[in-house]
């Protein structure tokens, strides 16, 4: 096997770099104070993570992962997913916003299924950063056992269908554009295809409240009351919407684990650089093992999280589908990354408590990336079944 990253996409990465220092960090240092705050004013954050998207999108790495016929890149997998390390490795916060992948707001491969005809309203708009996504399937009652969800999808006598549910923990549900819903078409063949993805407009949707939480993310509940969907608004096939999320769900914890791969590689940088300027007792802490044998565990943890995830996006570019391999990769990155968060506040200490400090907030988003898109108790369900436990 052949271990090298193409040529091409080192140029990329370089590329991307350049457009992180002199694009992005402008407005990063522009919203510190809003950043750092407890009572930050969420529209101007907002503002400016738009206004990173946009410039992102026109320099062609927001949607890079899409086709080139809606506007993407083609980018590979594994391409993306060095992209989505890079940004969250660079520490910067907006520039997790600058790659689409993995957040749910932005353009997604599934909306591909649809008809051709609609992508210039539901795909093209997203590519170009001007709308939003959100991605409703997680229910007050269906959360890791994503099959029980009781949003329903009847059939009208015109074709159309007639959507009731209850969404909740549904991220940028408060300001999506566009949302995909999953429902029940069949009760009776949930987990072999009775769940179908219905594409429905912004404005079709009853907004609840919004769901504060530790990673600064504000998920959102969403109400359906007899919402109708055309017909030709169906992801895909009648019946196959859970079928085609999981697919979906491959690249996407490629994804997540390159970025908590990066977010781990941006810790661990801080840590290390603390270690070698503070000193205590004479000398630098970093020269005492109590300092850096965790953080030699750390190195080592980041350099497994890494082929981990090249090897997964490498997978799903070969055409297969590594669902093992995904449940593997989403576990072993997100715990051991957050292990590798949690080692460099404890090198800062105080440093490593404050919110204005380089590594605190890496710790809070590492611990929602243990929960988010199948919690890690689920992925060691996935992977003691394929022993036959």
């Amino acid at each position: 096997m052949d271990f090298d990253i193409p040529d091409e996409l080192v140029a990329l990465r370089r590329s991307f770099a350049s457009f992180l220092d002199h694009e992005v960090r402008p407005v990063e240092e522009r919203m510190l104070p809003e950043l750092w705050s407890y009572a930050p004013d969420r529209e101007a954050l907002y503002d400016a993570a738009r206004e990173v998207v946009r410039r992102s999108a026109a320099a062609g790495f927001y949607a890079a992962h899409m086709p080139e016929e809606v506007g993407g890149q083609g980018l590979s997998t594994l391409g993306t997913a060095l992209l989505v390390e890079d940004a969250a490795a660079s520490g910067l916060r907006f520039g997790m916003v600058a790659v689409a992948p993995p957040n749910p707001s932005g353009p997604s491969t599934m909306l591909l299924a649809m008809p051709r005809h609609l992508w210039p309203e539901y795909v093209e708009p997203v590519v170009r950063g001007e709308r939003t996504l959100c991605f409703a399937l997680t229910e007050p009652e269906a959360g890791s056992d994503a099959q029980a969800i009781r949003t329903r999808a009847t059939p009208a006598e015109d074709g159309s269908w007639v959507l009731s549910g209850h969404k909740h923990y549904i991220t940028n549900a408060d300001r999506a554009d566009i949302a995909i819903v999953f429902a029940v078409t069949d009760a009776e063949k949930r987990a072999a295809g009775g769940i179908t993805a219905f594409v429905v407009p912004g404005e079709a949707l009853t907004r609840g409240k919004v769901q504060w939480t530790m990673a600064d993310t504000h998920p959102a509940e969403l109400f359906l009351d007899d919402v109708r969907v055309p017909a030709d608004h169906v992801v895909g096939e009648v019946g196959l919407g859970f079928v085609a999320a999981m697919d979906f769900l491959n690249a996407g914890r490629a994804f997540i684990g390159a970025q908590a791969l990066g977010l781990a590689e941006y810790a661990l940088a801080e840590a290390v650089a603390h270690a070698k300027e503070r000193t205590a007792f004479g000398r630098p802490i970093g020269r005492f093992q109590g300092v850096s044998f965790p953080l030699a565990e750390s190195k080592a943890d980041v350099e497994s999280i890494r082929w981990l995830v090249y090897h997964l996006a490498w997978s799903v570019d070969q055409g297969r589908s590594p669902m093992l391999d995904a449940s593997i990769t989403k576990m072993v990155a997100t715990e051991k990354a957050y292990a590798v968060a949690d080692r460099a506040v404890q090198t800062l200490g105080g440093m490593g408590l404050l919110r204005e400090g380089p590594v605190e907030r890496v710790l809070r988003h590492l611990r929602m990336l243990r929960v988010v898109e199948g919690a890690s108790g689920i992925q060691q369900l996935v992977v003691a079944r394929s022993l036959g436990l």
